[in-house]
């Protein structure tokens, strides 16, 4: 069955799971003229994306960096809607700032020539070394973006055809190749090498394709909306709403009933069924397949599955307030410990969750008030650590990291901090298999490897199933806010055989 009789055929869609994914393709689905039923297994829609409040304190639980944010305003434009009349995303600078373990401080600035001045503090060379760094990074996102990102790789040829570009670009590369190519002071490498992380990905073997995420957020900035995440995804929701799309929490699907290689409904745990002419599965693809399709069909249908069994590393992440303000602390801080590739080796290969660590601090007080009571903080603190494979006990190892960490920050950047935290708690990779049915707890789903990108990727269409679509961080072109939500786009052009624009 083509794509476009599928679409011709379909009247109502189906959508299981409510993150970002999810959200843009129940918008762009209704946009195409379908009714849309939006499922999510939890009370509140988000995804990852939910809001926890602590004795006064609000934490945003998931994604709080937002870069492209044009990709959002499409889904208000999409309804003749303007996102500024019910969002307001400001700028951040510095970008992040960078705590090494010698004590010293780097700002990633918005301006190019902030950003120089604050290399030269560390090696002049260097400057010189970023500026080409940038123009390569600036001719990854010109291919990787503009024409890769939002164009479907269902078939091999579509890989075929950009494996000229691909190696014009150097994609064979890592991203910590490409990076010590440019940069020579070994804080600077590490400083520019982090963007793999953010979505899942160890810098020493992610293809250096996912260098044009430098490029983005030097295109378009780096924004905090305010109000948090939470506030963006409650303005989806109002949008949906306004627009009649369905939207049922504490559904909790349980299996795709197929009929003559069609999804014909779907079951929730509730023994209810709903008819569907078209389904779009917006998590874990690995967990639709294994959990959710009949096994023989699972097998069938798991394409090259020797390329898919590296998943991303898991999260750690500690929510606390304070009753005290640090007003030296960033919005967005990288705090980086002793070691770098050695300590990833750690968490990505061997599994093996070690006595230091690295962080990510949000402070999102330092642009939001309404995020803690008066004359308080609030903080989010991620830690990579091994994913579910690595065996560690959560249990117990989770308030002893707790503990750790706390004592990091205390003797750095938080002075005072075990006498001033308030309403402390954490969620671990146990939590994420748990809460989000992400398999073996990874943050990210499948690690962003040059064999397990574009085609390699799950794919966006079932290759068997014809009215079967997927989106989200396992599928093509991958994790992170500007790539899940992109995955939308991936799947209304495959449904209508129209290119859908980068916007970029």
């Amino acid at each position: 069955m083509t794509e476009e009789k599928v679409l011709r055929d379909s009247r109502h869609a189906v959508i299981i799971g409510s993150g970002f994914a999810g959200i843009a393709a129940a918008l762009r689905l209704r946009a195409l003229g379908l009714e849309v039923t939006l499922l999510e297994r939890l009370d509140n829609i988000g995804g990852r994306a939910q809001v926890f409040e602590r004795g006064g304190y609000r934490h945003d639980a998931g994604p709080t960096v937002i870069t492209a944010p044009f990709l959002f305003e499409e889904l208000f434009e999409l309804f003749g809607e303007e996102l500024s009349d019910h969002l307001e995303f400001v700028p951040l600078d510095p970008f992040y700032r960078f705590h090494f373990p010698d004590g010293s401080r780097f700002d990633y600035r918005a301006s190019i020539d902030d950003t120089l001045t604050e290399i030269r503090r560390f090696s002049s060379e260097d400057a010189d070394g970023y500026i080409k760094l940038l123009a390569q990074s600036k001719r990854i996102y010109d291919i990787g973006f503009k024409k890769l990102v939002h164009r479907p790789f269902t078939r091999i040829w579509d890989m075929i055809k950009q494996v000229p570009a691909l190696i014009h670009l150097q994609c064979y590369k890592t991203v910590a190749q490409m990076v010590n190519s440019y940069l020579a002071h070994p804080l600077m490498r590490q400083a520019f090498s982090i963007h793999p992380l953010l979505v899942g990905g160890n810098p020493f073997n992610t293809t250096s394709i996912y260098s044009l995420i430098h490029y983005l957020e030097r295109r378009w900035g780096i924004f905090f909306c305010m109000g948090g995440t939470g506030k963006l995804v409650e303005e989806l929701r109002q949008l949906m709403l306004r627009h009649d799309i369905e939207i049922r929490n504490g559904a909790d699907v349980t299996k795709i009933i197929i009929d003559k290689n069609r999804a014909t409904s779907v079951l929730l745990s509730s023994g209810n069924q709903i008819d569907s002419d078209l389904v779009v599965f917006a998590g874990d693809p690995a967990v639709c397949y294994e959990q959710l399709l009949d096994k023989p069909s699972a097998k069938l249908r798991h394409l090259i599955p020797g390329l898919r069994r590296h998943y991303s590393m898991g999260l750690y992440v500690l929510y606390f307030g304070t009753k005290k303000l640090y007003p030296d602390v960033a919005h967005h801080t990288i705090w980086m410990g002793p070691r770098f590739k050695e300590h990833l080796t750690d968490i990505f290969d061997r599994k093996h969750l070690a006595d230091d660590f690295s962080l990510y601090l949000h402070r999102p007080t330092a642009t939001d008030k309404s995020f803690a009571p008066e004359n308080c903080e609030s903080f989010y603190v991620l830690c990579p650590v091994p994913n579910l494979k690595g065996r560690v006990d959560w249990d117990k190892m989770g308030p002893v990291l707790a503990d750790k960490i706390v004592t990091a920050l205390d003797q750095t950047i938080l002075p005072e901090l075990p006498q001033v935290i308030d309403e402390m708690f954490w969620m671990t990779p146990k939590d994420f298999k748990n809460d989000y049915r992400s398999l073996h707890g990874a943050g990210f789903s499948i690690a962003p490897r040059l064999t397990q990108s574009a085609y390699f990727r799950y794919h966006n269409r079932d290759a068997s199933i014809s009215n079967l679509y997927f989106v989200g961080a396992g599928t093509h072109p991958g994790a992170g806010l500007p790539g899940v939500v992109s995955s939308a786009k991936v799947v209304e052009e495959l449904l209508t055989g129209f290119e859908v624009g980068s916007g970029g």
